[in-house]
């Protein structure tokens, strides 16, 4: 006798436009009980995915499905590392990074067709001190883009731009900042420091195009500070993948890496594509080669 299939989804349900379809109605109709048994988490704060997440492993599900955004992957992500339970991936969120990176289409049936098949491969983790991130994690403006979308009320593609032009407008407003990246010259207020796992940042763009999940290594962009001129042409190079030209930007790969802090209060940051603040003077970042198990396309 086959054994049954248990599959936890832990859902945000305000990712996206917020009116997902997903439900345990829903999702019975692709999962007959006579061979899977399925359970609904929805997701009631940030954060809530991770216990969630830990509640399902201690009730032995053999699979969990994170249903969100790059934030909602994150969470459920960072609790499985290690373990034998493989992520699933319904990309229900407004980037999406990672699952596009894991070819999971945005089409819900599809993606479920994807988990049933349960083609499984192993992916590297990048960790920034005690944290982890499955897409990129970075500093500067792309944070500061991040921080003001977050404060916008729904996270759409329209959102995003409108959180793009005003950290634009505040950039050279900002707070002195003084950063070295490996013991490097110092550099003032960097408009970028970005630090990939994957190939794409969310919406189809890339900073990191020829970025891997699996070749052990992090792919990194530095910019130092930039005129808004420069700033502009920047923005227009990134969606030709051409940012490269631009004779300022610092493109590498490395296993691990460390950034420390001269002055300033905190670090401002994003970690896939959610806020985070960080106090600590110095961040070390490196990557974990194939420590999580995905369900790929």
């Amino acid at each position: 006798m086959n054994k049954i299939i248990d599959i936890h989804f832990i859902i945000n349900p305000i990712a996206g436009s917020g009116n997902t379809i997903l439900s345990e109605s829903f999702l019975e109709f692709f999962f007959p009980r006579k061979r899977y048994k399925i359970k609904v988490k929805p997701s009631q704060y940030k954060g809530n995915s991770i216990l969630l997440t830990q509640r399902s492993i201690q009730e032995g599900a053999d699979i969990i499905v994170a249903c969100g955004g790059d934030g909602t992957v994150n969470e459920v992500a960072s609790t499985l590392i290690g373990s034998d339970i493989p992520l699933g991936i319904i990309p229900i969120g407004s980037g999406n990074g990672l699952a596009s990176n894991l070819k999971i289409p945005k089409n819900i049936e599809a993606a479920i067709a994807a988990i049933k098949t349960s083609k499984i491969e192993k992916i590297d983790v990048g960790c920034l001190n005690e944290h982890y991130f499955f897409s990129n994690t970075g500093f500067g403006f792309d944070a500061s883009v991040i921080k003001y979308y977050e404060a916008s009320e729904k996270r759409t593609l329209l959102r995003y731009l409108k959180a793009s032009i005003k950290s634009f407008q505040h950039y050279h407003k900002q707070n002195e900042v003084r950063m070295t990246v490996d013991g490097n010259p110092e550099i003032v207020n960097p408009f970028l420091i970005f630090i990939s796992n994957s190939n794409e940042l969310g919406y189809n763009v890339s900073l990191t195009p020829k970025a891997s999940l699996q070749d052990g290594l992090l792919d990194v962009v530095v910019v130092p500070q930039i005129s808004k001129l420069k700033m502009m042409l920047f923005g227009v190079l990134v969606f030709f993948n051409k940012h490269s030209l631009l004779k300022e930007v610092n493109c590498f790969q490395t296993a691990k890496m460390t950034i420390s802090r001269g002055h300033g209060d905190y670090f401002q940051s994003q970690l896939d594509g959610e806020f985070f603040k960080i106090e600590e003077k110095t961040v070390q970042i490196s990557i974990k080669p194939k420590s999580l198990l995905v369900i790929v396309l």
